[in-house]
C-alpha cells in the first residue's frame, strides 16, 4: 500500500478525498513522510484550515497520501513508506513531491487530492503520472495546520484526473469558488522558448494549434536566475522549518533529504539576501508581462518521467520553481503525444487568476481530446 500512509474506508456519496500526509486532520499523526517526524507524531488537536470545507460538503476522506520525504524532493521515491507506483509504467517515478496524491487519482482511488506545491510539488508527479495539478497563489490557500517546508513559497492545491476535478477541488478548498467561464475563450498566451525533448514540443505546439489560442513566442528575462534563486531560498527556508529534526534525528531523515537540508544550513547570508532581490526583480517583471498577455506556456517537464534509478534528473527537467518564487498560480494539464505518455502543458497566470486558468484548462482538454 504505498499510494497511501493511512486508508480509511468510506461509503456515501461525497467526494472521494486523498489527503497527502503533511495536512493535519483531527485526531491522526501527521508523518510527512518521515520517520523522524512520525517517532514523535501526536494525534493532531484539529483539522488544518484548508479541510474546512471539505468536511463542510460532506467530502470522503479514503486516506493520507504517500509523499516524497518532508516534501523535499521531486522523484517520490520515500525510504520508510516505499514508493507510490506509477501507472503509466511502474519503471518510471512517480514524481514529488506529492507522488501519492498523483497515483491516487491517476488509479481512481480518489476523484481529487491534496498536495502541495512549494517548487512543483503538485505538477511534477501530474506531469508523471498524466493528470492535472493547479499550483495555487500563494497564500490564497490557509497553511495553518500544515507541515511547512518553505513558508515563502508553500502552497496547497488540488490534484484530479481532469480540469473538471481540479474545479471541484477549489470548490472544496474554497467554497464558492467557480471558473470564470469567459476567461478560456481567445486568451493572448506567450510561449516561453524552454528547450525539451522534441516530442514533449510538438505536443505542446498541437495542444496551442488545436485550441485556436493567439500565441507567440516571448523569451522572458531572469527566467533562469529565477531557477536558480528559487532551488536556494527553498533549501534555507527547509533547513529553518526542519533544522531541529536534523539536529535531534539524523538517521531518521533519509539520506537525499538530509543532505539538500545540510546544503540550506551551509548557504550564507549574503547569497540569500541576493537571492531574496532576485525574487522581488522577478515578480515585477512577470507583472510587466502580464499586461501584455494572459497567460505564459511552457512544459511542465522538459522530459518524459525517468527510471526510477536516474528520479534525480528531474532537478534539471522541471520548468515550476520560477512559478513559485513569483507566488503566482499554475496549471499542469496533460496533453498526446501518440505514444504511451503524455506530455504535461504548463499555463501559468498572475496572481489570484485561478477561474481564469480552469477555464482555459477546460477548453485545452476538450481540444486536446477531439
Amino acid at each position: 500500500m504505498t499510494t497511501f500512509i493511512t486508508r480509511y474506508e468510506t461509503a456515501g456519496p461525497g467526494v472521494r478525498l486523498a489527503v497527502k500526509d503533511l495536512i493535519d486532520m483531527e485526531g491522526e499523526p501527521t508523518t510527512a513522510g518521515c520517520r523522524a517526524v512520525a517517532r514523535r507524531a501526536a494525534p493532531a488537536p484539529r483539522d488544518a484550515a484548508c479541510l474546512a470545507g471539505a468536511r463542510a460538503a460532506g467530502a470522503r476522506i479514503v486516506g493520507r497520501t504517500n509523499l516524497h520525504e518532508l516534501a523535499l524532493g521531486v522523484t517520490g521515491v520515500n525510504p520508510w513508506y516505499g514508493t507510490p507506483v506509477n501507472p503509466l509504467d511502474p519503471t518510471r517515478v512517480p514524481g514529488g513531491s506529492s507522488s501519492g496524491s498523483a497515483v491516487a487519482v491517476a488509479t481512481g482511488e480518489a476523484d481529487v487530492a491534496y498536495g502541495s506545491d512549494t517548487g512543483g510539488s503538485v505538477r511534477i508527479p501530474a506531469a508523471c503520472c498524466g493528470t492535472a495539478g493547479l499550483k495555487t497563489t500563494w497564500g490564497r490557500i490557509p497553511l495553518v495546520g500544515v507541515w511547512p517546508l518553505s513558508p515563502s513559497f508553500d502552497t496547497v492545491g488540488p490534484m484530479a484526473r481532469d480540469v473538471g476535478g481540479l474545479v471541484t477541488g477549489m470548490q472544496l478548498l474554497e467554497p464558492g469558488f467557480a471558473p470564470d467561464v469567459g476567461a478560456g475563450d481567445g486568451p493572448t498566451v506567450a510561449r516561453l522558448p524552454v528547450e525539451a525533448d522534441p516530442a514533449i514540443t510538438a505536443a505542446i505546439e498541437g495542444a496551442l494549434a488545436a485550441v485556436g489560442w493567439r500565441s507567440r513566442e516571448l523569451a522572458v528575462p531572469g527566467w533562469d536566475a529565477a531557477l536558480t534563486q528559487a532551488g536556494l531560498l527553498l533549501v534555507v527556508e527547509a533547513w529553518h522549518s526542519n533544522r531541529v529534526l536534523l539536529q535531534e534525528d539524523p538517521e531518521g531523515i533519509g539520506e537525499d533529504v538530509r543532505s539538500r537540508l545540510e546544503i540550506g544550513a551551509s548557504l550564507d547570508d549574503a547569497a540569500v539576501r541576493a537571492a531574496w532581490e532576485i525574487q522581488r526583480e522577478w515578480k515585477a517583471t512577470l507583472e510587466r508581462v502580464f499586461t501584455e498577455v494572459d497567460f505564459l506556456v511552457t512544459p511542465t517537464l522538459t522530459i518524459f518521467p525517468p527510471p526510477l534509478e536516474d528520479g534525480d534528473d528531474l532537478l534539471v527537467a522541471r520548468c515550476t520553481l520560477p512559478v513559485n518564487l513569483a507566488g503566482v498560480p499554475a496549471l499542469s494539464v496533460p496533453v498526446p503525444t501518440g505514444a504511451a505518455f503524455p506530455a504535461s502543458l504548463q499555463l501559468i497566470g498572475p496572481a489570484m487568476s485561478e477561474e481564469r486558468l480552469l477555464a482555459a484548462g477546460a477548453l485545452l482538454e476538450s481540444a486536446v481530446a477531439r
